[in-house]
C-alpha cells in the first residue's frame, strides 16, 4: 500500500494545497479520493452528493491531476484537513530542497459513499461548449439564493434541501441535440467549477459525455456530473 505521495516539485505541491483548501471550504468535513498510476495523480473532491437512495440531488465532483514521480498504482480516500496539514509541513521542507516532494498520507477514510462511484476513465464524447460567464452568473445567483433560503440556525436536513433545490436546476444552456440526461447540466456544476477556481473568462468550457456522466473541462480542472 502506498503511504505517501511523491509529487514532482514544490509547484505541484502548492497547486494541490490550493485545490484542496478550496474543496474544504465547500464542505468542511470533506474527503478526497486519490487515484495514482503511470506517474499521474487524480484528486477527486465532492461539491454536491445525494443523501440516500431516494435523494435526486446530482453527484458533482471536482477533479485535478498532478504529476507523480513514481508509477505505482493506488486508490485511497483520506480526509482533506489532515492532508492539508501534511502538505503544509512538506511545503516547509521543500523550501530547503529541489526536486521531488514526499507527502505522507493520513489514515484512510471509510464510509465515504460518493467515493464508491467511479466516473468513466475513457469513452468521453465531445458535445459542445459553454461560455464561462454562464457558470460565473449561475454560481453567483445560486450562492445568493442559498444564503437567502437558509435561516440563521438551520438543521443539516434543511441546508441540504435548499442546496439540492438550487444546485439541482438545469443551467440555461444546450450542449447537444438529444434528450440524454447527461446533457442536462445542473447549476451545481457551475458552483463546483467557480468554488474550486477552475473558471477563467477567456477559457471556454468544453462538455463531454460518457455513459450517464457529463464532464466540464477547463484548463484549470474538470467537473464531473451524474444525475
Amino acid at each position: 500500500m502506498v503511504n505517501s505521495l511523491s509529487l514532482i516539485d514544490a509547484a505541484s505541491l502548492g497547486d494541490l494545497k490550493v485545490y484542496l483548501g478550496r474543496a474544504a471550504r465547500v464542505d468542511g468535513g470533506a474527503a478526497v479520493r486519490l487515484i495514482g498510476g503511470m506517474g499521474v495523480l487524480a484528486a477527486y473532491t465532492a461539491s454536491l452528493t445525494p443523501k440516500g437512495l431516494l435523494d435526486s440531488t446530482p453527484t458533482v465532483l471536482g477533479l485535478r491531476t498532478f504529476a507523480l514521480s513514481h508509477p505505482e498504482p493506488f486508490d485511497v480516500v483520506v480526509a482533506i484537513r489532515p492532508l492539508l496539514d501534511r502538505l503544509a509541513q512538506a511545503s516547509v521542507m521543500s523550501n530547503a530542497s529541489e526536486g521531488n516532494v514526499e507527502v505522507p498520507l493520513p489514515p484512510v477514510e471509510g464510509g465515504v459513499a460518493w467515493a464508491g462511484v467511479s466516473p468513466p476513465r475513457g469513452g468521453w464524447v465531445a458535445t459542445g461548449r459553454i461560455d464561462p460567464r454562464v457558470l460565473e452568473d449561475a454560481a453567483r445567483e445560486g450562492i445568493a439564493e442559498v444564503a437567502a433560503g437558509v435561516p440563521a440556525d438551520p438543521g443539516e436536513h434543511l441546508v441540504h434541501r435548499v442546496r439540492s433545490e438550487v444546485w439541482g436546476r438545469d443551467l440555461p444552456v444546450s450542449v447537444g441535440e438529444t434528450d440524454d440526461p447527461a446533457l442536462r447540466i445542473p447549476a451545481g456544476a457551475a458552483f463546483c467549477a467557480v468554488s474550486l477556481g477552475f473558471v477563467k473568462l477567456d477559457d471556454p468550457v468544453s462538455v463531454f459525455v460518457s455513459g450517464g456522466w457529463s464532464r466540464l473541462s477547463m484548463k484549470r480542472g474538470h467537473v464531473l456530473v451524474r444525475r
